[in-house]
């Protein structure tokens, strides 16, 4: 592990921060920098900052490269929910608990072992050896739908579409408190400046980020509602509940957690059930939902039976 830290002169400000950290550490590549950068494993002056920040003389940089890992994904004789699958892709329901690819401390068990051993290692290889295939992510604690690609043209075509703001994605969740009618959220979304694992609506360092959401039933204490996503960043739906003051029930990063709903829910209320998307071949657009898992269900009842 390498710690780096670094004070900006008045000839390196103007600089954007992966160009200078790039130049001043050769040994790294300019891609890995903004990896790193966009992973939150960056501070100046004790905060996320983006990639394309603009320096400041007096700037204080900080960060740490963690000493290389050589690790694979290994398929794994796991079973998979799918809902739909051709030479291109597959649309797979994942479980709540799963966790979608391998990452430091869950190296297998993912969902991407078990595409692994199904596709016979044939998935797309523009994430690398540990995300094959993955086109987008659901947090661990997050139930519902998934596409996959199985090819790099695939999945190019796919991200476009999310880039782009064209692809389906659609959420159901149980919120703490009562919402009278639907609303939108535009906040940008950021690493947190001290707990690096959490994001936060913030400017600095941050993405912009839009939550349309829409009010199916209140119930005493909670509220059901779907969220549409316009963007993807990381734990969107989470942040963005309660920043309004609305968290996901059961959601103990993010003030989700009360007495009355961590009896029945073990992570957050939270299931991708709608997804839609241009096929990447045929040019079709094809759009699928998944019912609402037991864990759901059950948790609805309990506030039913609760008035």
């Amino acid at each position: 592990m390498n710690e780096y830290e670094f004070l900006i002169s008045g000839e390196e400000a103007g600089e954007r921060l992966d160009k200078l950290l790039a130049e001043k550490i050769r040994d790294q590549t300019r891609s890995f920098i903004a990896k790193l950068i966009e992973g939150g494993e960056v501070a100046v002056n004790g905060a996320a900052a983006a990639k394309n920040y603009k320096l400041r003389s007096g700037d204080r940089i900080e960060l740490t490269i963690p000493d290389p890992v050589n690790i694979e994904a290994v398929p794994e004789n796991i079973p998979l929910d799918i809902l739909y699958e051709d030479g291109d892709l597959i649309v797979v329901n994942k479980p709540k608990g799963m966790v979608v690819h391998p990452a430091a401390g869950n190296y297998s068990g993912t969902l991407v072992n078990a595409l692994l051993y199904h596709c016979s290692g044939s998935l797309s290889g523009i994430n690398g050896k540990l995300r094959p295939g993955i086109v987008h992510r659901i947090d661990k604690n997050t139930s519902g739908l998934l596409i996959v690609a199985k090819n790099d043209a695939s999945h190019r075509s796919l991200a476009q579409q999310i880039k782009e703001h064209s692809f389906t994605r659609e959420y159901q969740a149980i919120v703490c408190g009562r919402i009278k009618s639907d609303g939108t959220v535009d906040a940008p979304i950021g690493r947190h400046s001290v707990d690096r694992k959490r994001m936060t609506v913030t400017d600095k360092g941050s993405k912009n980020a839009v939550t349309h959401y829409f009010v199916r039933r209140e119930y005493a204490g909670y509220t059901h509602i779907v969220c549409r996503l316009e963007t993807g960043r990381t734990h969107q739906i989470r942040v963005h509940m309660s920043y309004i003051g609305h968290p996901v029930a059961g959601d103990d990063v993010y003030g989700g957690v009360r007495q009355d709903n961590a009896r029945y829910l073990n992570g957050q209320c939270l299931h991708a059930y709608k997804i839609g998307f241009i096929h990447p071949t045929c040019g079709e657009y094809l759009e699928f939902s998944s019912p609402l898992p037991d864990y759901f269900q059950n948790f609805i009842s309990f506030l039913e039976k609760k008035g």
